[in-house]
């Protein structure tokens, strides 16, 4: 049954030679300054044999960072340094997308550009985390500003701007990371969306920024070369509300009606990296994935058999594997032939060379192939 993950599928215009999803994983190889390394290219080239990649978090200006080295999309020198990564991670005919990434109050004073405190819908603090230096020191979360009318507009230009430069680096198109707790998500919840005016409230005027931020990205880059990320079951940094299905069911509703690529579905019981109990209020993918015309991608600890066993279900199109791609780069390979899996190890989740990122072998009997 495990032959379903390799039945080509269409994205976006594209045919993909395979259902296997690299999902976006945060590896903090870039420069100081966000340029993607010669590191990163040879990481997305080992893992080419996938038919979707979605390339790590990348920032669309400075104010929406919260890491080190993680890469932006939002100057010149970044733009040229993802070029070369780009070439790899499409070498055996996979598509490649950039994740477009704004954290919000997951931000520090410390790491922003102007020493201020982070942006948000809101002025709420992150209560139940605390917020990682670069030192790697735990410090309580601050209070974020509340972002201006003006300031939301400014936003909705530097993800367009970021999607016209991914297409400039040759990217075949972009996803919203509108999941984890990062902006969009905390435009979703009522927990971090208090607002009086247009963006808060209801459920449609908490949907708003995304519709918003759709119609930015349509004026420099096709709709259906758009996808987006949601993790309706996620709590993750403090993200309640006391309805999310509604929520989550409009922001579904509304990536359909646009035509996007994909709905990219973090699957219940996930919480970013970490696996936690259900909550009262998880919603299956299934349900969502049957509101959005269009292409649908689970992700979250799945083996082989139980993604082929959503494709066969109806309930998606194509499965993520992030923890087994991080420790076997030529995870399809493994797949198809029913070779050994090899386990992810904790150091160099995060560091700034190939341990754990590109030291990790292929099998003896893999030999990628060229598109």
């Amino acid at each position: 049954m495990t032959q379903r993950l390799f039945d080509p599928v269409l994205v976006g215009g594209q045919l993909l030679p395979n259902r296997i999803v690299l999902p976006p994983l945060t590896r903090s190889r870039a420069t100081s300054d966000g340029v993607p390394t010669p590191l990163m290219a040879k990481y997305y080239r080992q893992r080419s044999g996938a038919g979707l990649i979605v390339a790590e978090g990348t920032v669309v200006s400075p104010q929406g960072n919260a890491y080190a080295r993680v890469p932006g999309l939002y100057s010149r020198e970044q733009v040229q340094g993802w070029k070369p990564v780009v070439e790899a991670a499409k070498s055996q005919g996979a598509a490649f997308y950039a994740q477009l990434w704004h954290v919000g109050r997951q931000a520090h004073s410390m790491v922003q550009p102007d020493g201020l405190a982070p942006l948000a819908p809101s002025p709420i603090p992150i209560t139940g985390w605390g917020y990682r230096t670069p030192e790697g020191k735990r410090v309580p979360y601050e209070t974020p500003r509340e972002l201006t009318r003006e300031g939301i507009r400014e936003i909705l230009g530097q993800f367009a701007d970021a999607a016209a430069n991914a297409m400039q680096a040759g990217f075949d198109g972009v996803e919203l990371h509108a999941a984890n707790g990062y902006l969009f998500d905390q435009f979703f919840n009522r927990s971090s969306n208090q607002r009086i005016d247009e963006y808060g409230g209801s459920v449609e005027n908490r949907v708003r920024f995304l519709n918003e931020v759709l119609g930015a990205l349509a004026q420099v880059i096709p709709l259906n070369r758009v996808g987006i990320r949601l993790s309706p079951s996620s709590g993750w940094m403090d993200m309640r509300d006391p309805d999310k299905r509604s929520v989550y069911s409009e922001a579904v509703r509304i990536a359909s009606r646009r035509g996007l690529a994909y709905l990219h579905l973090v699957e219940p019981g996930i919480e970013a990296s970490d696996d936690v109990d259900l909550g009262e209020d998880w919603i299956p993918s299934g349900e969502l994935a049957a509101l959005f015309d269009g292409p649908v991608i689970v992700t979250g600890g799945h083996t082989a058999e139980t993604a082929s066993a959503q494709i066969v279900a109806g309930v998606a199109d194509m499965v993520g594997f992030g923890r087994l791609f991080i420790s076997n780069p030529d995870l399809p390979h493994r797949f198809q032939h029913g070779t050994e899996l090899q386990e992810a190890h904790a150091d160099g989740l995060y560091s700034d060379d190939e341990l754990g990122y590109t030291d990790y072998p292929c099998h003896p009997s893999y030999a990628p192939s060229r598109s």
